[in-house]
């Protein structure tokens, strides 16, 4: 079994992350001093596939290359971190239209989408893919200040 991608296999990264520099360069300098709810949540999907992408790579490379396993796990466990802060900064962001400052409700999650908006589902993505990482990961690795190993 071959280890390196064939090269007629289309990768679709790099566009990814060209649309995500386009996006930072178009938008962020004139934009809002605020970020809204709308830009988190996609922010948010784009980690959970990210997240999705990483898990994908070290479930297979760990059975071929340990050493490299370790590091895409390492890498894995730290998006699914951010994504964590940007679930956090979804629920700490003004409401849209009042501007309101929302009260941390943790609990709410649990239950869907606490905040009755329909076209955002930051939590029930969040809660799915939550339910993988604790099937992947303990939580020492998820709060360890280093989450990886070193292999030589």
């Amino acid at each position: 079994m071959s280890r390196t991608a064939s090269p007629t296999e289309q990768d679709f990264v790099p566009f990814a992350t060209a649309a995500l520099d386009f996006h930072r360069a178009l938008n962020i300098p004139g934009g809002p001093l605020v970020t809204s709810r709308t830009e988190l949540d996609a922010l948010h999907a784009h980690l959970v596939s990210l997240y999705g992408l990483l898990d994908a790579h070290a479930a297979r490379t760990c059975q071929l290359v340990a050493a490299e396993g370790d590091q895409l796990r390492t890498a894995r466990i730290r998006i699914w971190q951010a994504a964590e802060h940007l679930h956090a900064a979804y629920h700490a962001a003004p409401r849209p239209g009042t501007g309101e400052l929302p009260e941390p409700e943790p609990e709410a999650c649990r239950v869907g989408l606490p905040e009755g908006a329909p076209e955002l589902t930051i939590c029930q993505r969040h809660q799915r893919t939550a339910r993988l990482v604790r099937r992947r990961t303990t939580p020492v690795d998820l709060h360890a200040p280093f989450t990886g190993l070193v292999r030589r």
